[in-house]
């Protein structure tokens, strides 16, 4: 009989792709990891784990286990949901953009964490681009991002109209050449601004640069550079530019929510919790 506990070992090795990644993630030391996943291999009777490179990867038999092995402890995480043990332990590592951090999903996600006091709830939340690298490292369960549409499927996916905003009190629109309000590079608003500029033929400069949202909208707000973000975060003190004043429509993003395969029955939860957290924000 396989033993559940030393399958999320193997599980944990994995998915992180180290023995002290793993530990950590366990709460356990790293040589009662590696002691239970060498339990596990004699009870298969296999190497499940190669460990001569620098990330520990599966060998064909851990491969084959590891669907069993998602299978085995999914289920019986969901078990003990359905019968109202609050002894679950586990964690679950989510990834999501500035805007989406703060009031947003707060109440949602405090409200799972108060369901589930045995889960550890682990919140990172930054550029899209950082996160989404973060979800492809296998250092993140669950991923909601911006992202061009369509370009990758995941639970659940949403439109998000984009606005051109200048300063009310003090614009900037009529400055050549522009002065723009941007995240860093690669940040996705500030490659679909510069590109929808330069398709216009309007003349832009980097004015202000920021990784912090609050600081971009800020920015536009009083005046020190023209910006591109979600309509829904206008506030009183922008102005909305359209096609009256020489600004095309830019096509909205995306934003998606993604899971790694197999979620363990709790995670899956609050995938659930963030859909429905984002049909509401996203309807405003």
């Amino acid at each position: 009989m396989l033993d559940p506990v030393l399958l999320r070992s193997f599980l944990a090795v994995v998915q992180t792709g180290g023995f002290t990644r793993a530990a950590a993630s366990l709460h356990l030391t790293q040589s009662t990891v590696s002691q239970q996943v060498r339990r596990l291999e004699e009870q298969i009777g296999a190497e499940l784990l190669d460990r001569s490179g620098r990330y520990v990867v599966t060998t064909t038999e851990g491969e084959r286990l590891l669907g069993y092995a998602n299978r085995i402890v999914a289920l019986m995480d969901e078990a003990m949901l359905a019968l109202g043990q609050s002894a679950v332990e586990g964690e679950v590592r989510l990834g999501v953009p500035d805007d989406f951090a703060a009031n947003s999903l707060t109440p949602y996600l405090a409200d799972f964490a108060d369901a589930h006091p045995g889960i550890r709830l682990e919140i990172t939340s930054g550029l899209s681009h950082d996160v989404w690298r973060a979800f492809n490292a296998g250092e993140l369960d669950l991923a909601l991002i911006k992202q061009r549409a369509g370009s990758a499927k995941g639970l659940a996916s949403w439109a998000e109209p984009l606005a051109w905003l200048d300063s009310r009190a003090r614009p900037v629109l009529a400055r050549n050449p522009v002065p723009l309000a941007v995240f860093p590079p690669n940040g996705l608003y500030r490659l679909e601004m510069t590109h929808a500029l330069d398709a216009m033929g309007k003349p832009w400069r980097i004015a202000y640069v920021s990784s912090s949202l609050p600081g971009v909208s800020a920015a536009a707000e009083g005046g020190l550079g023209l910006t591109l973000l979600p309509r829904r975060l206008i506030t009183a003190e922008h102005r909305e530019l359209g096609e009256a004043e020489g600004f095309a429509p830019v096509a909205p993003v995306e934003v998606a929510l993604h899971a790694r395969n197999q979620l363990p029955g709790y995670a899956r939860e609050l995938a659930a919790a963030l859909i429905e957290a984002c049909e509401g924000i996203m309807s405003k």
